[in-house]
């Protein structure tokens, strides 16, 4: 990040950007008569576009269909449902997915090949199209480029979610004034490759796509793809930026100064992002903080994190408050990664816990304070090499367990 570069934090979310507008509407797919469940957002001009998404190989129709909308580079809006994931529905949710699109191009005089659409929710239902398309009519009457519509926006999208999830942040960049902003949803089926989680970003910077393709690439490496709350990942996983120039900044459209400050803004407003996803953890009641230090390169020190971070009985143990530490000693042990335990150092919250293959003299009581807050910090020194990695994740409580047992019903 260039250390001349200077955030400064704005309300709204989706919104905050100029020439958005965006919308949430209750259509009838959740259960819940009173849950918004139908979320729309709106350019005011053409956007470069990027996105990234699952990597699994099972994705839903929406994710099929916003990546050819992502290869061509050019979109106006994004229609989102939650309550239903329209995934492992085969041909007829292609075929819904595309209505959905073409419904609010008609809606908003757009072409349908410049909508974006997303899902999540139940895997193997069909989309309610009727209520679909009536969410969306509902949704374009009533568009607002303010703070409500990026409200209404965040808690349309949201599922098991507790609280709506938005920042947005400015930075000056060649005397014209960039805004990025966003909005997110998820809280389980959280690992890294995007996670379960679906990520809206918007941005009036004037950028070309394959710069945009690049930015949202090194973001997404050290944001979203830094978190996990259960190791699962999901048919539905997108993440969308959309930039309208209508800073009107000089278009960036190669390497350069102005291309790493307006990387630096969406790198720190995906990271925030990121974060209130693992907060939000379902059950969850402490944020976990993962570093991996002189690994011995930074593949290995991502599998080490990866591991801790993944482990139930780790995540127990910090749900408890106990300092557990060979729990966490035996997965960086034992996951493939390069290890020496002569040589390796484990602090929690500052307090040495293990170094040279014993446990260290650190009075039992230091290590129990350094667990007993709502945020815990581990720290794996492998005295191996340069490499490094950081992963942020949550306790595993018997909420997780409940809100994961009775989440189909």
């Amino acid at each position: 990040m260039p250390r001349s570069v200077r955030f400064r934090k704005v309300s709204g979310g989706v919104t905050a950007a100029r020439g958005f507008s965006a919308a949430g509407v209750r259509c009838g797919i959740k259960s819940n008569r009173r849950a918004l469940d139908l979320a729309l957002l709106l350019s005011d001009r053409p956007c470069s576009v990027a996105g990234a998404f699952t990597t699994i190989k099972a994705p839903a129709a929406s994710v099929k269909w916003s990546r050819a909308v992502v290869k061509k580079g050019v979109a106006r809006a994004v229609v989102v449902n939650s309550g239903n994931a329209n995934a492992c529905t085969g041909v007829r949710g292609e075929r819904d997915a595309m209505a959905a699109a073409i419904a609010a191009a008609q809606e908003l005089g757009l072409e349908p090949g410049h909508v974006c659409v997303a899902s999540t929710g139940i895997i193997g239902h069909p989309l309610p199209m009727d209520k679909i398309v009536a969410g969306i009519l509902d949704a374009t009457e009533i568009l607002a480029p303010d703070d409500e519509g990026a409200q209404a926006f965040a808690r349309a999208i949201m599922t098991t979610d507790t609280v709506e999830k938005t920042i947005a942040a400015q930075t000056v960049i060649g005397r014209k004034v960039l805004t990025v902003g966003g909005s997110c949803k998820g809280a389980g089926m959280i690992s890294p490759n995007l996670a379960t989680m679906l990520s809206f970003v918007t941005t009036d910077a004037a950028i070309s796509p394959g710069m945009l393709r690049r930015a949202l690439g090194a973001a997404a490496g050290r944001s979203f793809n830094c978190i996990t709350v259960d190791g699962d990942m999901s048919t539905n996983d997108t993440l969308l930026v959309l930039a309208n120039g209508a800073a009107g900044n000089a278009r960036i459209t190669r390497p350069g100064r102005a291309f790493d400050q307006f990387a630096a803004l969406l790198e720190f407003v995906c990271i925030h992002l990121a974060k209130k996803i693992v907060r939000d953890g379902e059950g969850a009641t402490k944020f976990v903080e993962i570093r991996v230090r002189r690994a011995a390169n930074d593949a290995d020190a991502r599998t080490v994190a990866a591991a801790v971070a993944n482990s139930p009985l780790v995540k127990c143990a910090i749900h408890g408050g106990d300092p557990n530490w060979g729990r966490i000693v035996c997965k960086a042990a034992g996951c493939g990664a390069a290890f020496d335990p002569d040589k390796t150092r484990l602090r929690i919250g500052g307090a040495l816990a293990y170094a040279k293959g014993v446990p260290a003299k650190t009075p039992l009581s230091d290590l129990e304070a350094a667990m007993k807050g709502d945020e815990v910090h581990i720290d794996l020194d492998l005295g191996l090499g340069r490499g490094a990695a950081t992963m942020w994740t949550c306790d595993l409580s018997r909420d997780y367990v409940r809100i994961n047992a009775d989440y189909h019903t």
